[in-house]
């Protein structure tokens, strides 16, 4: 078969590894990038007119984006249980799948899962390297490895941890090495350790954090880690964890050594700004917004102190719930490590491309415009080095190549929502009182509607039906 090439000829080139951008063209070879301006790789290079042109003058060529925080298997939820307990597995994985194509059309080339329900993120993994599903470059965890203290138990002990919960309950040794060789077993690329969800305190021990590394690299596995705080964290490090989710509260110490091991941070700061800042639009309560910015807070002056000391940052969104939706905000993260992280713009981008590499298992092969690496590319209308906030709107992200191909998506793909089963039924949003009702009135009354028996049987029947075509069709008795 005849090699297949393809030439973007005289864009702006910001190549993923912090050097200057360089006005220059970019020759594709196959999936591989065979040459930029006149750093060809040895081999024929054929005459322009035997090539796929896209003319890129006045516009950025760069690689595409790499999210090594992305749950596909969370369907947008909106609240806890839609994630753990609602919809069926055999679905729910369709829908990830139908997610997938979203995310690349947002120009977010690969993605890491670092974990989600079942091994539905290993089966979208696969679904896309066989082409059956339109999607980025994936690597995938299963359940999080976590404790009664740790992130990810949620319901009272008397509930337990069900099958479909995003983490499997892990207190003793034996069970941690069990669940790791179980997901080794199930063709996972990662396993992740969730420790106590807002850094309060350290939930695995140093000890077991040690054997649960040595056990996970042994298999040839690598092995990420949720840790807010410095004690988890600095243990994480200690441990030979390969990279850590989160790290927003962090002393000078843990800093410093976090720094020397080169091991990569991922912030992962856009689920905590949504909630944050619009949050007249998320209906998020009152304490969780002066949770969520308290966190905020902390997070800027630990990622500020980080950044100054040399720590290596990686990009990561937490895309998956109803307020970081699938193909919807990604880019966003870029700039909030400007913001809380004290990135520069090219920084950020280089967080955002090449450091996201190694998640991958493709450290310089993606992320970056070279010769001899994966065409994973992307054109852009404008300067995102001038503001990032142009990799938001997809109406810039004028061609998205993956492996080589320009890619093509339907023209509806944006408008549409591929989501989990809400709650099955909501009752009421308030507490009804008498106080409510009377409004203190010393003489109440109130009126009864007169309906008929057969009428309230008429009013169960409907509701009923209503509530069962809820899940297709996403309403509820309140609508």
């Amino acid at each position: 078969m005849s090699d297949s090439w393809l030439l973007i000829r005289g864009g702006t080139v910001i190549d993923g590894t912090g050097a200057q951008p360089v006005q220059t063209d970019v020759l594709v070879r196959n999936n591989r990038i065979h040459a930029v301006g006149g750093n060809a790789l040895p081999g024929d290079t054929p005459p322009p007119e035997q090539c796929e042109v896209i003319e890129a003058a006045g516009l950025t060529v760069m690689p595409g984006l790499i999210d090594v925080h992305c749950h596909m298997s969370y369907g947008e939820a909106k609240v806890e249980e839609e994630i753990d307990l609602y919809t069926s597995h055999e679905l729910r994985t369709l829908i990830a799948a139908a997610n997938a194509e979203k995310v690349l059309r947002a120009g977010v080339t690969s993605i890491s899962q670092p974990g989600g329900s079942y091994y539905i993120g290993v089966g979208v993994r696969e679904g896309i390297r066989r082409g059956l599903v339109h999607g980025p470059r994936m690597t995938a965890a299963g359940r999080y490895l976590t404790t009664s203290n740790g992130l990810t138990d949620w319901y009272p002990t008397s509930v337990g941890v069900p099958d479909g919960n995003i983490g499997v309950l892990t207190n003793t040794v034996d069970e941690m090495k069990t669940e790791i060789r179980k997901q080794v077993k199930n063709g996972v690329d990662l396993i992740k350790v969730a420790d106590s969800p807002y850094g309060q305190y350290q939930a695995f021990t140093d000890d077991e954090l040690k054997i649960i590394a040595d056990l996970i690299h042994q298999l040839g596995r690598k092995c990420t880690i949720h840790a807010r705080g410095s004690a988890e964290l600095d243990a994480a490090v200690r441990a030979g964890f390969d990279w850590i989710m989160h790290g927003n509260i962090m002393t000078d110490e843990t800093i410093d050594r976090l720094a020397e091991s080169q091991i990569p941070l991922v912030p992962t700061l856009l689920l905590l700004a949504n909630m944050s800042d619009w949050p007249e639009l998320t209906g998020t309560l009152p304490g969780d917004i002066r949770g969520m910015r308290g966190m905020l807070e902390k997070s800027a002056d630990s990622l500020h102190r980080a950044h100054a000391a040399g720590v290596r940052f990686a990009m990561g969104t937490d895309t998956g719930f109803g307020i970081t939706a699938y193909g919807e905000w990604h880019a966003r993260e870029l700039e909030l490590l400007t913001v809380y992280a004290g990135l520069s713009p090219l920084e950020a981008i280089t967080a955002g491309t090449r450091n996201g590499a190694a998640m991958l298992g493709l450290d310089g092969e993606v992320g970056e415009v070279r010769p001899g690496c994966l065409a994973d590319l992307l054109v852009v209308r404008g300067n995102p080095l001038a503001n990032l906030r142009i990799l938001l709107n997809k109406a810039n992200i004028l061609h998205v190549i993956k492996d080589g191909q320009v890619q093509v998506f339907p023209e509806d793909l944006d408008g549409k929502r591929f989501q989990f089963d809400t709650l099955p039924a909501v009752y009421s949003r308030i507490d009804l009182t008498y106080d409510m009702v009377m409004g203190g009135d010393p003489s109440p009354s109130y009126t009864i509607a007169p309906w008929s028996l057969s009428d309230s049987r008429d009013l169960v029947h409907d509701i009923n039906g209503l509530q069962q075509r809820a899940g297709d069709e996403s309403i509820s008795v309140a609508d």
